[in-house]
């Protein structure tokens, strides 16, 4: 397997010297902020937006609606964990070498990189995080994707990935959020209205703690009852969750 797009004819290969030729042809003050947003800045923006998908869920919709929402950031990171483990195998058994060891001409903004190439770890993380997001809200999702999309671009830009190392990221970080996000789900959700429950840490779920939305209806499940809409929680139109 290691022999995997070789070939300088292969579209694979053609994408990638056109896509890492626009570094060569950019200033290089461009190329390094390119190099650091690739291999750190938009990481880092995912957190940004996740923060802030968690501060915006909770102060906003029912009770019910905050749980579920917060356990779908929760799903988020694990989901992005988990679809890191899965990719330790796939990296052994394809064994493909970076790009810039069998391509001669690419501009490698980050250098270090020795390990194999396929699937990309950056994409499969951020696709993973991203999706997580769109489960817990769909606005918030919406502008991740558009940041995992980017880190995959960066990837090629930077010359450490071919195009199919990114769109194979995709897909592995895609496929592990959604397919199971129905059993992350089941399982976060109970222990978050749990969370929510707890004077102390209830904040975390819910602006204003525990017994933001109570009305002393058994909450014995963990897993708030449906606000009936008579003057507790907030209106139909504030609810945007995808899930």
């Amino acid at each position: 397997m290691a022999g995997l797009a070789l070939d300088g004819s292969n579209p694979d290969v053609s994408l990638l010297y056109d896509i890492n030729g626009l570094a060569k042809a950019a200033p290089t003050w461009f190329d390094e902020v390119m190099g650091f947003v690739g291999e750190f800045g938009i990481m880092f923006a995912m957190v940004l937006v996740a923060l802030w998908c968690w501060w915006s869920v909770r102060r906003r919709g029912t009770t019910e609606d905050s749980v579920t929402a917060v356990a779908g950031l929760v799903w988020a990171p694990l989901a992005a964990g988990i679809a890191l483990l899965i990719n330790i195998p796939i990296r052994g058994f394809v064994e493909r070498p970076r790009p810039f060891f069998d391509h001669k001409g690419l501009e490698v903004l980050v250098e270090g990189k020795t390990d194999f190439s396929f699937v990309s770890d950056h994409a499969t993380m951020a696709m993973a995080i991203a999706v997580g997001l769109f489960v817990a809200n769909r606005k918030f999702g919406l502008v991740a994707i558009a940041l995992a999309l980017l880190e995959g671009f960066c990837r090629v830009y930077m010359g450490v990935h071919y195009p199919t190392d990114v769109i194979g990221g995709f897909a592995l970080g895609t496929a592990v959020a959604l397919l199971l996000a129905p059993l992350a789900m089941m399982l976060l959700t109970p222990l978050v209205g749990a969370v929510a429950r707890v004077g102390a840490v209830g904040w975390l779920v819910r602006a204003g703690g525990a017994g933001a939305d109570a009305d002393g209806r058994g909450e014995s499940l963990g897993i708030p009852e449906p606000s009936s809409g008579s003057g507790r929680g907030s209106a139909p139109g504030d609810r945007d969750l995808a899930a």
